[in-house]
């Protein structure tokens, strides 16, 4: 029986640093990201693709409230769902460029249980969107009500609740297309987040982290591996000090340690390092943190971060 792995790639995989969001900037990009998915496939891998939305749906956020005087603003739940038709499309067809009629992508509308008296909803913490400088950030924070928060250095974004995911509201249906064979995408940047309200599920204003919501649907799913990409091939220690050095491999113990020490926060690292132990802790065998060429390697032990629930040999 073919193992399951939860590949979690994040919306600045496919919004690179310096761009702008181009569809021909997006489509590039998910040909990338296709190439790795395919190197997984042929090594016999079954793969589900969660995908992240920070740098679309705060861009999309952005653009409807700039037009709010001509047309009526939409909620963010619902840009979120409009993010994951737009996101999954460009996937599903790059990964259809790239293996042909060999492979049958199907993406997903995810909906995601989240908890209305969750504290994230108090503190905004999940940056979405472009880049603001200080002046432009403080009109829309006096505006608009924003929140800016600085982004790991690299300047100020919109920070918006990021609760934590709780269930998965489509998640027997994305179980048997993945029993069939299909490459499903779901989860798409974090899922739709809902709630339940009087006996029926409602929107809620958030952005769930893709990387928690990917590590939900590998424990669901019962995955062997879960595979986080981000934009360096490793896990860093006293990263932005001469210090700074990778880690190739750490237990979850050691993991929860450096975290408790503020290794790992909650703008870059943070999410993937906790989505990892979330994971070990139900059960799962591996956990790898890595860049998108890198994917295969780390799963078989030769390259990224590995996170394992103690010292064990590679996954192959």
């Amino acid at each position: 029986m073919k193992r399951t792995l939860v590949l979690a790639i994040g919306g600045n995989a496919l919004t690179l640093p310096g761009q702008t969001g181009t569809v021909e900037e997006l489509e590039t990009n998910a040909l990338s990201m296709a190439g790795s998915v395919k190197d997984l496939l042929t090594t016999g891998w079954r793969v589900v693709i969660v995908h992240g939305n920070g740098p679309q749906v705060g861009n999309l956020a952005y653009q409807q409230e700039e037009s709010a005087a001509f047309l009526p603003s939409l909620p963010l739940f619902l840009l979120d769902s409009m993010t994951q038709g737009e996101i999954g499309s460009l996937l599903g067809l790059a990964v259809r460029n790239v293996m042909g009629a060999s492979i049958d992508p199907v993406a997903v509308v995810t909906h995601v249980l989240v908890d209305p008296s969750d504290p994230a909803f108090a503190n905004p913490t999940k940056p979405i969107g472009p880049f603001f400088e200080p002046g432009r950030a403080e009109e829309l924070a006096a505006a608009r009500g924003w929140v800016l928060i600085d982004d790991a250095g690299r300047g100020l974004r919109r920070a918006v609740p990021s609760p934590h995911p709780r269930g998965i509201v489509e998640l027997a249906a994305i179980r048997a297309l993945v029993d069939r064979g299909s490459l499903v995408i779901a989860c798409g940047g974090g899922g739709v987040p809902v709630a339940s309200v009087d006996g029926r599920l409602r929107g809620v204003e958030a952005v769930i982290d893709k990387d928690l919501a990917a590590q939900q649907l590998a424990i669901d799913l019962g995955a062997d591996v879960l595979a986080m990409v981000t934009g360096v091939s490793h896990v860093f220690l006293d990263w932005g000090t001469p210090q700074a050095r990778s880690v190739d491999e750490m237990t979850a113990a050691e993991a929860a340690a450096l975290a408790a020490e503020g290794q790992f926060p909650m703008g870059s690292m943070g999410p993937k390092v906790s989505a990892g132990l979330h994971f070990l802790a139900r059960g799962g065998k591996l956990a790898v943190i890595t860049s998108p060429e890198y994917v295969r390697e780390a799963v078989l032990g030769n390259h990224g971060t590995r996170m394992v629930p103690g010292r064990s040999a590679a996954v192959t």
